[in-house]
């Protein structure tokens, strides 16, 4: 049997109620324009944060979040699947569900501190708590400013147990045109954590020109 394609891999992906709800959006277009399967959960926080944020509005329930978003990444069959706050039976709330990387995008304060100290009183908590425990790759994509002595130790003390804290702060050697070239600056570099090609953002180095 021929081995899978990195393309279709499963990637978790949990929004939450911090700014910056285009990072995740944009990061959910670039996973199905690529293949990959992705398992959404969103915060009723994020669902807040994205009515404000964005044009994009998700209905209470998981069907009709789930036709949104469809409609929103040109999404195949089957490609995207949205799971309640409290489905306890979604693939990523348990340690013999499916391996795959978790990425929090944005990540609010609130659950940062919920995973640094193993609560686990929602889905997207519970998802944290089965990577750290099953030692999967999870990334988390706080924004906020400042940060606190409390969310620097939180930072930390997940930092400790492998986790990868990626702040949404995007660099400007690119040469930004756009609100989208910031964003996508981000997602590049969360494209490269996960190993998936990305063609956004060109390479530190690339196209320089020769002394």
């Amino acid at each position: 049997m021929a081995a899978e394609s990195p393309h279709s891999r499963t990637i978790n992906l949990a929004m939450t109620g911090a700014s910056g709800a285009q990072y995740g959006l944009r990061l959910l277009q670039c996973l199905v324009a690529q293949g990959c399967r992705v398992n959404v959960m969103v915060s009723k926080a994020a669902r807040v944060v994205l009515a404000t944020e964005t044009d994009v509005q998700l209905p209470g329930s998981t069907s009709g979040a789930l036709a949104v978003l469809v409609a929103y990444t040109g999404a195949k069959d089957g490609q995207l699947k949205v799971f309640g706050h409290e489905d306890w039976f979604a693939p990523p709330a348990s340690g013999s569900g499916e391996p795959s990387p978790l990425v929090i995008c944005p990540c609010s304060t609130g659950t940062l501190s919920a995973l640094a100290t193993g609560a686990s009183n929602n889905l997207i908590e519970r998802a944290g708590d089965v990577a750290l425990k099953e030692r999967r790759q999870l990334i988390l994509v706080p924004r906020e400013a400042p940060y606190s002595e409390v969310h620097l130790e939180n930072m930390l003390r997940l930092t400790r147990m492998g986790v990868v804290i990626m702040p949404a702060s995007p660099g400007f050697y690119h040469r930004p045109a756009s609100v989208d070239d910031l964003v996508d600056f981000i997602v590049a570099r969360l494209l490269d954590h996960l190993g998936l090609p990305q063609a956004l953002v060109p390479r530190w180095g690339e196209g320089r020109a020769d002394a």
